[in-house]
């Protein structure tokens, strides 16, 4: 899929990154949001044309129980479809049990999800954070003997559908307590979408504070209200140089019924382009991807970058 020619103008900014890694949850949270399963076969082509569209991270799959998650049941099948995948292909574990699968496939790379809410924290995980804290610690910690590279992602860390605002000191609280336990990478999850700008340079500096320094976080942010880009980049001025984006805006949260979709990859990569951060991800390919994907769906891509550009081929 061709790009406007010239377009985006890339026009540098002070203080920003020179490269950015795009951390590319499609394939795992994109996908359990959607109604529609997905054929084993389709996700593993899907994961193809991400990486060959120049996502060096792809978020593969989860090993959590079937019935939690049934757009995810067959993780087994998908992952030695993957084989010769130019990309990282981590996977979610929620527990002892998930990373015993993981490690039976030869995965290297996982993620444990927790919660900065307590409300949170017991409807997707029916534990208190304390309890899935204690959970995650042997998780990590074989993990981290086989080798892996363990990535904590903390949801609700902006605000709460049941408990409303979320303390920067509670978030920045939990989040050093997931990264003790031996976590390479922190995710910041906008759950809910509610984020503003202000409110992620206070989060990232509390952080810092707390000696979680940026170099070790991602952000994960949400459009619901159309703040996501504008979250991003407030993060990228903070120096954050990890962000979590979802080919085509898939997804949202199955536990947090107000949450909307990711923020779409195809956008992201829209401004990166145009403020000439490197990304190595090509956006015709990548666009083209997300549009094949949407025909296996059955709806367009909520993707505004994704709708521009097949419009005009169309």
């Amino acid at each position: 899929m061709s790009l406007p020619d010239g377009l985006p103008m890339a026009v540098p900014a002070a203080g920003l990154p020179a490269r950015v890694t795009i951390h590319e949850v499609g394939p795992r949270d994109g996908l359990q949001n959607e109604k529609t399963v997905v054929p084993v076969e389709v996700k593993a082509e899907f994961i193809r044309r991400l990486a060959d569209a120049g996502l060096r991270t792809v978020e593969a799959t989860s090993f959590v129980r079937p019935e939690w998650v049934p757009q995810l049941a067959d993780a087994e099948q998908l992952v030695p479809l993957l084989d010769g995948v130019d990309a990282d292909l981590p996977v979610l574990v929620p527990n002892e049990r998930g990373l015993d699968r993981a490690i039976a496939l030869g995965v290297r790379r996982i993620a444990v999800f927790g919660s900065a809410t307590e409300t949170f924290a017991r409807r997707n995980l029916n534990r208190t954070v304390d309890e899935s804290l204690e959970m995650f610690r042997p998780v990590v910690a074989r993990a981290r003997e086989t080798g892996m590279r363990v990535r904590g992602y903390l949801s609700m860390c902006f605000g709460d559908p049941w408990e409303g605002p979320v303390p920067l000191d509670q978030v920045a609280s939990v989040a050093v307590r997931l990264m003790e336990l031996g976590c390479d990478e922190l995710s910041l999850g906008d759950t809910i979408g509610v984020a503003t700008p202000g409110h992620v340079r206070a989060l990232l500096g509390r952080l810092t504070e707390r000696g979680v320094g940026v170099d070790r976080v991602a952000v994960h942010f949400h459009d619901t209200y159309g703040q996501a880009l504008a979250n991003t980049l407030a993060a990228l001025e903070h120096g954050v140089t990890t962000v979590d984006a979802s080919a085509g805006g898939l997804g949202g949260c199955p536990y947090a019924k107000s949450a909307t979709g990711n923020l779409a990859t195809e956008d992201l990569v829209w401004m990166l382009d145009g403020l000439g951060i490197e990304t190595g991800v090509d956006l015709g390919r990548l666009t083209a991807t997300s549009v094949w994907m949407a025909d296996h769906l059955g709806r367009p891509s909520p993707s505004r970058t994704v709708r521009a550009l097949s419009q005009k081929e169309s």
